[in-house]
């Protein structure tokens, strides 16, 4: 096999291709605000990494994933929201002053530090995942109801943070000024956030792609498909499912912390039942068995519902479910795997054998006579 077509340099061709389109070309052909727009489409498509290699690999159809990214994003934005308030010689933040909060809640004081909240922002989401999930599938808990039970999970989280005034309520926490003493109207500190965030989505899609190669990757895949057999060869499927259920919180858990400089503002409709089946739906129509499926999908879906939301506020949510449906009741592959079954198609069409000639035209036994 050629260096050229082996599939190692041709993912090192695809990562550079990569990072040349995110780092050289979106920054010169976008706006200002198209970049930060695409920012926020990358955050999404980190947590549609995470659900890819859960669900379409693991099979862990995974409804509450705006769980982690609310965890994540909350502490980025109680840190920002203690920051400015420091720099404008509070003690609390603005919200808190009006709602009539005098003191820090006990709960924000950890956040005051920014070697805490990163450790936080990259532990806690996933240690959370794993106390559910060892609760979970240490019990065979599985299909519809993994999933109905990670819905109502994320719905709870919503509701907690509606009921707490020192989250700010339904309102959620909003008006960063910095970003770990970068002024967040700067439009190079803008451009900087964009990069890490594409750095971080090209870090998560290569973890993604060695797991998915790797012997766990094919016993993830064997769990989804044959449980029973797995444990028969001695293998535990809940430690298997496990990883992968951490994984995905964790990249979750990463994308809210930038989510929340890049846009600006996390609240509870960012965290709910609604967002958590709008990063499956990327998932989904990307191709979720894929590894640059999820991440297609949920950039395609995002910019979607930005572009067609201004001119159809109303329709968008139609036209989101619709398409929802006519991908898994038609294309359950995804666009990814409509691709993949075309190329098969055309390669066992080449692969087809010629029609015999007026050589060829003779009977087999005939041919063998006239061999001997």
């Amino acid at each position: 096999m050629s260096i050229l077509t082996s599939g190692r340099y041709r993912a090192w061709a695809g990562f550079a291709l990569a990072a040349l389109l995110l780092y050289v070309v979106a920054p010169a052909v976008l706006s200002d605000f198209r970049l930060s727009l695409l920012g926020k489409f990358l955050c999404f498509a980190i947590v549609a990494v995470g659900i890819g290699l859960a669900w379409g690999r693991g099979g862990m159809l995974t409804l509450g994933q705006g769980v982690f990214f609310g965890l994540g994003a909350y502490m980025m934005a109680m840190h920002l929201k203690i920051a400015d308030a420091e720099l404008r010689g509070d003690t609390v933040p603005d919200f808190m002053q009006i709602a009539g909060i005098r003191e820090l809640p006990g709960y924000w004081v950890p956040f005051t530090s920014p070697i805490v909240t990163i450790l936080g922002i990259l532990l806690i989401p996933a240690l959370v995942a794993f106390v559910l999930g060892l609760g979970v599938f240490k019990r065979r808990v599985k299909g519809a109801y993994f999933a109905i039970l990670s819905q109502a999970l994320a719905a709870a989280f919503a509701i907690l943070l509606v009921g707490q005034q020192s989250t700010g309520g339904s309102n959620g926490l909003n008006r960063f000024r910095t970003f770990f003493g970068f002024n967040l109207n700067d439009p190079a500190n803008k451009q900087m956030l964009f990069f890490i965030a594409a750095g971080v989505l090209l870090a998560v899609v290569a973890i993604t792609r060695q797991l998915m190669n790797s012997r766990y990757g094919e016993l993830l895949v064997a769990v989804r498909d044959q449980e029973e057999r797995v444990r028969f060869l001695g293998y535990d499927p809940a430690n298997i499912k496990l990883v992968a259920y951490v994984t995905a919180a964790f990249f979750a858990g990463l994308a809210g912390a930038l989510f929340v400089p890049i846009v600006g503002i996390i609240s509870p409709a960012d965290v709910g039942i609604v967002p958590s089946i709008a990063f499956l739906i990327g998932v989904a129509i990307g191709g979720r068995s894929t590894l640059l499926g999820p991440v297609l999908g949920a950039i395609g879906v995002a910019w979607a519902q930005s572009a067609f939301s201004e001119s159809f506020p109303s329709g968008w949510t139609y036209a989101q479910g619709l398409l929802f449906i006519v991908v898994v009741g038609f294309f359950p592959a995804g666009v990814a795997g409509l691709f993949a079954l075309l190329k098969r198609k055309k390669k066992a069409s080449s692969d087809e054998p010629a029609p015999p000639g007026p050589e060829d035209e003779t009977e087999p036994t005939e041919r063998m006579e006239m061999a001997r």
